[in-house]
């Protein structure tokens, strides 16, 4: 029947399946080529045209074929997980700072519990057991100043593992209680491990183009978390014989840190582990010059530097002798130790939940704000002979200046170099850290001749010198790329 044979014609070219090509895993259709048209004659004498069959007829086609819709969502569907793998693996690594920022929190709350018990077993004075900021001090500052050589030569993955790896050490030298000098000498090595893996975690932190200011405010409350940890376990210690086996409690933590660092990071430069999460890579410096020269030019680094010296000089000071204070003129018990954990966990929680206050308010001016109001609240302190509304007062002290460094950190990343702000804030915290040290020494010192009640005193001045350097620090709404 010639109908038929016409209608057999056309369906078989119309029907002509589409495939997907093995060797490019392309799709292609039996006639990748438009065949052109040609004449052909049936059993009845019937001239038919032989349509073409690939392209011609898939394009006047509106709906896509099968195959194609598959294609086009696997193509999707392999987005998706590149994505979410990115997500993952930054969410891996900031764990991994973060525990980091744990112990350093975790390291400066040990020691206020511990003071007056290190005190009495080595039978040393105020001036003395001073000697441990000291060391502390001279660790960090070692560290600072060659943490910019390491990430030249080392980079961020083998710096901050051996920031991690000398941390450890100095926990196994300090848990037996060796003789003072040895047991003095393993804090300038903690202090040294400490300054290598904070300007690296800062740095990194610091680099994020993603939502990084609040990322750098739930680090520094994770530091704040360890600060709080700490005196409630120190202040048991504190109690016992062996007073000593806390550090075996934080070496625990630290090979913790180590083993995870190496794990997520794997010894790799800031640049591959930036690329590994999506973040791009960080703008290169025209200058031939050394970079501790570049560093160090730089105006603005030296006032922010000098800002995180008296703030965490505050801080620790604040946190380690409050419980020396509380015992000595407030008349605490063994328990006072808890007020250094109510300090730190303010710091944690003003970290965490003031970070809409700063937007609102804009995080230049927040700052004399909490600066002014913790004076008040060290007045109350000072001026009200309350143990118990001394104790609230401190905590709501470390509530206000909790978000205050994370703020700092924030500015040195609009104000300063990308391309060098790792070593820039490995300069800061570590000359910060050094005010960690100078000051509760010279709080330490001041006590030994005027006794303890001088400590007040002390941080409302210092208090005062923050709001004054704060207002030379130029406003970070521009970078000097």
């Amino acid at each position: 029947m010639p109908d038929t044979a016409h209608n057999e014609t056309i369906a078989s070219a119309v029907s002509a399946p589409h495939s997907l090509d093995p060797s490019s895993s392309r799709l292609y259709s039996h006639a990748s080529a438009p065949k052109a048209s040609h004449k052909v004659d049936n059993e009845d004498g019937i001239e038919l045209t032989e349509l073409p069959q690939a392209e011609t007829l898939s394009s006047k086609d509106p709906g896509p074929s099968v195959d194609a819709e598959s294609a086009s969502a696997s193509a999707g569907a392999s987005v998706v997980p590149e994505k979410g793998a990115y997500k993952m693996l930054a969410n891996i690594q900031f764990f991994a700072l973060c525990w980091t920022l744990f112990l350093a929190g975790w390291n400066d709350g040990t020691t206020g519990p511990l003071l007056s018990r290190i005190q009495s077993v080595y039978n040393v004075g105020y001036t003395i057991v001073s000697l441990i900021f000291i060391s502390n001090c001279v660790g960090f500052v070692v560290g600072s100043v060659s943490n910019i050589w390491f990430t030249d030569k080392l980079g961020f993955g083998k710096t901050i593992v051996l920031g991690s790896v000398t941390q450890v050490v100095a926990y196994c030298l300090q848990a037996p209680a060796p003789p003072f000098p040895l047991f003095v000498i393993a804090y300038c090595l903690n202090g040294f491990g400490i300054a290598l893996q904070d300007a690296q975690a800062n740095g990194y932190v610091a680099s994020y183009k993603d939502n990084g200011a609040a990322k750098m405010g739930m680090l520094h409350a994770v530091y704040g978390a360890g600060a709080l940890a700490a005196p409630l376990v120190a202040t048991q210690f504190a109690q016992l014989h062996h007073w000593s086996f806390h550090y075996l409690t934080s070496l625990g933590v630290a090979l913790s840190n180590a083993v995870i660092l190496a794990a997520v990071f794997r010894f790799k430069r800031q640049e591959e582990c930036l690329a590994q999460i999506g973040e791009g890579a960080s703008e290169q410096g025209a200058s031939d010059d050394s970079k501790y020269r570049q560093i160090f030019r730089l105006k603005e680094l030296h006032l922010l530097a000098f800002f995180a010296f008296v703030y965490v000089g505050i801080e620790v000071t604040l946190g380690g002798w409050i419980v020396t204070y509380a015992k000595e003129v407030r008349g605490g018990g063994e328990s006072s130790g808890y007020i250094s954990a109510g300090f730190f966990g303010g710091l944690m929680l003003g970290r965490v939940t003031l970070s809409w206050l700063n937007k609102a308010v804009g995080e230049r001016l927040v700052i004399f704000l909490y600066v002014l109001l913790a004076i008040g609240l060290e007045l109350v302190i000072w001026l009200v002979p309350s143990l118990i509304g001394g104790a609230v007062a401190v905590s709501i002290v470390g509530l206000l200046l909790g978000p205050v460094y994370p703020i700092v950190m924030n500015e040195a990343g609009r104000i300063l170099p990308r391309w060098l702000l790792t070593g820039c804030i490995g300069w800061i915290a570590g000359f910060g850290q050094t005010g960690s040290a100078v000051l509760p020494f010279m709080t330490g010192a001041i006590a030994g001749k005027s006794g303890i009640k001088s400590l007040q005193p002390l941080l409302v001045g210092m208090m005062g010198l923050l709001v004054v350097l704060w207002a030379m620090i130029p406003r970070g709404h521009s970078r000097a790329d």
